[in-house]
């Protein structure tokens, strides 16, 4: 099966696409950024990354850019479509609709129309649910040095509906010294696109990948951040992991490693009073089929206890 995209005037208002799919949907196009071919969203996140590494360059964007990448998403949010399509135009960023032949989802992809240059610029994607309204976001701001957090958000977009997901454009050693390390920046169009986010009240699930001398005693560490405005999310979370087999380090009730107080995506979350959960997954769920597809039925719980609330 193949992921179907298109550039689209419509391209996040499913009544005025129409109920069925066009010969033109069924077929890459071929001046949307990074032509992608697959079985679904994550084939189509997996070959964005494929290229990442940490001598792919890192061009920091200007405040400008991150405002006006910014400013797009929360155009696409407010339904203002064509309004975000020129706003995101002029920073060469263009917009198109995926669909996951899998599940049929259709999602909005937000991308860099620079990826497939000699020299891209590094700052990321963001996918929206066309099929729901957005509740909540998936956050990964470490892709392919934390190895297959990518495959995690992507596969929780396609099982439970809401989402936003946030990806960072270039690995975390990119650049120089730690531009591209998202998750401790506010200068990155990641963390711009992220407190749009928090400043509409939804609430964040951050996906990283820990080594297994991290907590060797742990599977996970699961954390609130610097902030407890998701304590219950976190315990519900904790006891799906543990009732799936997995040990939780419970970052709110005892100390863990890697429990991101220092996060500045969940400072700002905090910052707001919106919900936000920090998880350190070990490489046995990340690596594993099977693991990873049980660790994300527990982020999906947590999702759709978003969903029903909004």
């Amino acid at each position: 099966m193949g992921v179907v995209a298109v550039v689209t005037a419509c391209v996040l208002s499913l009544a005025q696409c129409g109920g069925g799919s066009s010969e033109e949907d069924r077929k890459p196009s071929a001046t949307a950024p990074g032509g992608h071919s697959g079985d679904g969203l994550e084939q189509t996140i997996t070959d964005y990354t494929a290229a990442f590494g940490e001598d792919t360059g890192y061009r920091p964007p200007s405040r400008t850019d991150r405002q006006t990448v910014a400013e797009g998403v929360e155009l696409l949010l407010d339904d203002h479509h064509k309004e975000a399509e020129h706003r995101l135009a002029d920073v060469d960023f263009a917009v198109r609709t995926v669909t996951d032949t899998a599940t049929g989802r259709r999602y909005a992809e937000i991308a860099d129309r620079s990826e497939g240059g000699a020299a891209p610029r590094g700052w990321g994607r963001v996918y929206l649910d066309l099929g729901s309204p957005v509740r909540w976001s998936v956050q990964i701001p470490h892709p392919v040095a934390d190895r297959y957090t990518e495959r995690l958000g992507a596969e929780l977009m396609t099982r439970a509906p809401g989402g936003v997901l946030v990806i960072a454009g270039a690995h975390r050693k990119a650049g120089r010294g730690d531009e591209a390390d998202v998750a401790h920046r506010r200068d990155t169009v990641f963390h711009a696109i992220c407190d749009v986010l928090v400043r509409r009240g939804l609430p964040g699930l951050q996906l990283h990948g820990m080594a297994d001398d991290s907590a060797p005693d742990h599977d996970v560490v699961a954390s609130t951040g610097k902030g407890r405005e998701a304590l219950t999310e976190g315990r519900d979370l904790a006891d799906a992991l543990r009732e799936r087999g997995y040990d939780v380090c419970r970052a709110w009730a005892r100390s863990c490693p890697l429990a991101g107080r220092t996060n500045l995506q969940g400072r700002t979350a905090t910052a707001h009073d919106v919900p936000f959960l920090h998880i350190e997954f070990g490489p046995k769920i990340r690596e594993d089929r099977d693991h990873a597809r049980e660790a994300v039925g527990a982020l999906a719980g947590v999702t759709r206890a978003w969903q029903r609330r909004s």
